[in-house]
């Protein structure tokens, strides 16, 4: 991170120095975070942008960027991206602590609702409030498009990748697909040419000291937890292991992991019926969370509150594993040229996957002329008035509950 930054947002108090937050200051504002980050990935994505990029001033935007660019590897790329700043701020009890705090909400709230399904058979109908979240996580997420373009977009190349990542967000391309693409056009073109449209002889010695973190080892203690869950022994250990293997392949947005879980779940294993299945899916929607809490409701079906945190732990294991190793590794990366030519280019196409996740969600999220004239007062909220996130959705949500959402 810059030091210009750090100094600045050290000068806010807390009790440290050097990230400019105390580790219980940021596992707090990744709990409310997780409390009201309604409308998926992006949606979060936004509200950590301006938490601590905006608000707090203690991300470099570059260098959250790019933790969002390598948070959609494996996984669900919001809680991706809350490990990566976590680990940037506080190395690995950072990045484990922000992780947990920021899918707690989630989790606790599926266990909740798993509970009233399984006891009482009906889903809670929360419908009418999530009616008006929808046009507010647009804007949410419009806002936060608009923040990070300002400080990516400098250039045509820049603006060209941006646009190419928009198109392939649309077509619902795999966006690690995209991310690859566009650090091969990086490369191709050099870190200078993509920021300001020319080509540069200007030549930088690599960097690879960071942001005192060097030294961390946020992998090695994660790496004994694969042999002691397979040395355990019972259902809980049974089932562990099999969401561990399905985290393997969680690549791409959550959507995607749908399809995965069905064919295990539902065909191969039988955990679950057809339309179980199908309500789990729907109370996961309700939860601020990812999508991937299913594996929450799952295991509290099969092994109450104990089988719920297991199965989630275990299908976010693999993700996290590999975001950790990311993480240790970015200092040393980022110092080297061909890094800074790659992440360049995966710069702007984030920004263009950011706008193309709130144009697929638009359809389904604003149905109505009532329902885009929220979103436009939500953004002028957000951006205009500065209101915080927390209000403005939960304006939308008392609209929605007094159906004046349609």
């Amino acid at each position: 991170m810059d030091e210009g930054v750090r100094e600045e947002a050290a000068q806010g108090g807390g009790e440290t120095a050097g990230p400019g937050i105390s580790l219980s200051g940021l596992a707090l504002a990744f709990l409310k975070i997780g409390l009201i980050g309604f409308g998926g990935g992006m949606a979060t994505i936004a509200l950590m942008e301006q938490e601590f990029v905006r608000r707090r001033r203690i991300m470099d935007p570059e260098e959250f960027l790019h933790g969002v660019g390598l948070g959609q590897v494996l996984g669900p790329f919001a809680v991706n991206a809350s490990s990566f700043i976590g680990y940037r701020l506080y190395g690995l009890p950072g990045a484990l602590l922000c992780a947990g705090a920021f899918l707690a909400p989630s989790v606790l709230i599926v266990i909740g609702l798993s509970w009233l399904y399984f006891t009482y058979h009906r889903i809670p109908a929360l419908q009418g409030a999530m009616a008006g979240i929808g046009p507010v996580v647009i804007s949410l997420i419009l806002g936060a498009a608009w923040s990070m373009g300002r400080k990516a977009l400098r250039a045509w190349p820049a603006w060209l990748v941006a646009a190419l990542a928009l198109t392939t967000s649309l077509l619902k391309t795999n966006p690690v697909y995209t991310l690859v693409a566009a650090g091969a056009v990086g490369l191709l073109l050099r870190k200078e040419r993509l920021n300001t449209g020319r080509g540069s002889g200007e030549q930088h010695e690599p960097d690879v000291k960071g942001p005192g973190l060097t030294g961390q080892r946020g992998v090695t203690p994660l790496a004994a937890i694969g042999p002691a869950v397979a040395s355990a022994a019972g259902p809980l250990a049974e089932m562990a292991a099999a969401f561990f293997k399905m985290g393997l392949v969680f690549f791409g947005g959550g959507f995607v992991l749908i399809p995965i879980l069905h064919q295990q779940l539902v065909g191969r294993l039988h955990w679950l019926t057809p339309q179980e299945f199908v309500d789990g899916v729907a109370i996961s929607n309700l939860t601020p969370g990812p999508i991937a809490v299913l594996a929450t409701f799952t295991g509290f079906h099969l092994h109450g509150v104990a089988g719920a945190l297991v199965a989630t732990g275990a299908l976010f294991a693999p993700a996290t594993i590999l975001m950790l190793g990311l993480s240790w590794q970015y200092d040393r990366l980022k110092g080297t040229r061909r890094a800074q030519d790659f992440l360049s280019g995966v710069t702007p196409a984030v920004v263009g996957l950011v706008v193309g996740a709130a144009l697929l969600l638009a359809p389904g999220s604003i149905p109505s002329l009532k329902a885009l004239l929220l979103v436009g007062l939500a953004l002028a909220l957000l951006t205009r008035f500065r209101w915080h996130p927390a209000f403005v959705l939960a304006l939308g949500a008392a609209l929605g509950a007094l159906h004046w959402i349609p």
